[in-house]
């Protein structure tokens, strides 16, 4: 599935950078060599952040 159509960003693209460390949408596009365009998928791109990050807050509780 796509998560940026604008750039052809797929969601386990999206996920592996994330696995990698990137917190925020900005160094999702940074990382695939892109920039946001419409920023639709912004939101997306933080939803999919936050539950990768989710697991480990709860952890730290």
């Amino acid at each position: 599935m796509y998560v940026c159509n604008c750039n052809g960003l797929r969601e386990k693209d999206v996920r592996a950078v994330i696995a990698e460390g990137a917190d925020h949408p900005l160094e999702v596009y940074e990382r695939h060599g892109c920039a946001p365009r419409c920023g639709r998928c912004k939101p997306d791109m933080q939803r999919l952040i936050e539950e990768a990050r989710a697991p480990l807050l709860i952890a730290a509780e």
